[in-house]
């Protein structure tokens, strides 16, 4: 099977798997009286009046297959309920938080993932010496901090102390132009649309208050990626057509690179892919030790408020962007070995 074949065979199973996460979704709101459910088709905050009406409406007396049918329907026209939260539709809530999150992710996956591949392929090709000890025993450090504990430490040094690095997204000045109207928003990015706008001053200023938050979040899960791609490697560079390649002289950069490290990306795939879908459904705690305000925060004020219908969207937004992540990484592990086709 061709790599195209393999990649619509994956794009069609993606339907139902995404129906499966409605359906999960769904179940979960039938844990709720019909009261409460009706807070999901609310698009205004005068509407709580109208109670009886929106169960009537929307059929939330009636059997469960018809529910599914009335709710999933307002979820394919984009009404997730209202936020009661933060005051705005809960898909208005999403479409303005959500650039912050993407924008972290944005400028920390690069990092950690270029960092992760080189630091564990660099341990693994120098096992049992000096450079491995301190790579191994840095990532073990790593992966133990909590994540709340570095965001802290990271603060108290570089802002409490040195006056660096300031956290939220932007300083007063620039926070200030980019909500005049001069400043026109393109992707809610701040980089991004500081660049499109010409105002490097702003894209640097957005540049400033991410190193912190960029940093905690590098600390973290790179420590991780190295630690299975030394053992990934490892691997590798124990099979048979590694031991032929050497003996047939070939240069240990092309064996090592071409070779062993192509095939040792596999696993590092499968993680990677987990970790960048969780990144874009938000990093909570980094989002909140460092009041980056994005999908994460919104959802962890949305969980303390006992804002149902903002739980749940998020919730069905985290399912269906681990199932997109989950088919991209089916997609590169078909590129990157050609027998994960036939399966």
């Amino acid at each position: 099977m061709g790599l195209r074949a393999y990649t619509i065979r994956r794009l069609l199973l993606l339907i139902p798997t995404l129906i499966g996460v409605t359906l999960l979704v769904f179940a979960v709101l039938q844990l709720f009286d019909p009261v409460e459910r009706a807070a999901l088709y609310i698009t205004d905050p005068k509407q709580a009046s109208a109670i009886p009406e929106i169960i009537e409406k929307y059929h939330l007396n009636a059997p469960i297959h018809i529910q599914y049918y009335y709710w999933i329907g307002e979820v394919f026209h984009g009404n997730l309920g209202w936020s009661k939260s933060i005051g705005l539709r809960v898909s208005d809530a999403i479409l303005q938080f959500w650039p912050a999150t993407a924008e972290l992710v944005l400028w920390s996956a690069p990092v950690i993932i270029l960092l992760g591949i080189r630091l564990g392929v660099t341990s693994a090709v120098h096992k049992d010496k000096a450079i491995d000890h301190v790579t191994r025993t840095s990532s073990i450090i790593g992966w133990s901090l909590p994540s709340f504990w570095i965001g802290i430490i990271l603060l108290a040094v570089f802002y409490g102390n040195l006056g660096l690095f300031p956290p939220e997204r932007l300083g007063v000045a620039a926070k200030v132009y980019v909500t005049s109207e001069s400043f026109a928003r393109y992707t809610g990015i701040n980089t991004i649309d500081a660049l499109l706008n010409g105002q490097l001053w702003i894209f640097f200023d957005a540049l400033k208050h991410l190193v912190l938050p960029v940093m905690s979040l590098t600390i973290q899960i790179v420590a991780l990626i190295i630690r299975i791609m030394r053992s990934s490697m490892l691997e590798s560079l124990s099979k048979g057509y590694i031991i032929t390649a050497r003996a047939k002289g070939l240069d240990e950069n092309v064996v090592i690179n071409k070779h062993a490290r192509k095939n040792a990306m596999i696993p590092v795939f499968t993680v990677t892919g987990i970790l960048l879908a969780g990144m874009l459904n938000g990093i909570v705690v980094t989002e909140t030790v460092f009041e980056h305000k994005g999908i994460g925060w919104w959802a962890a004020n949305a969980a303390r408020s006992l804002d149902i219908p903002a739980v749940l969207a998020f919730a069905l937004f985290t399912g269906v962007i681990f199932v997109i992540a989950n088919l991209i990484v089916d997609i590169l592990y078909a590129r990157i070995d050609p027998r994960i086709r036939l399966r």
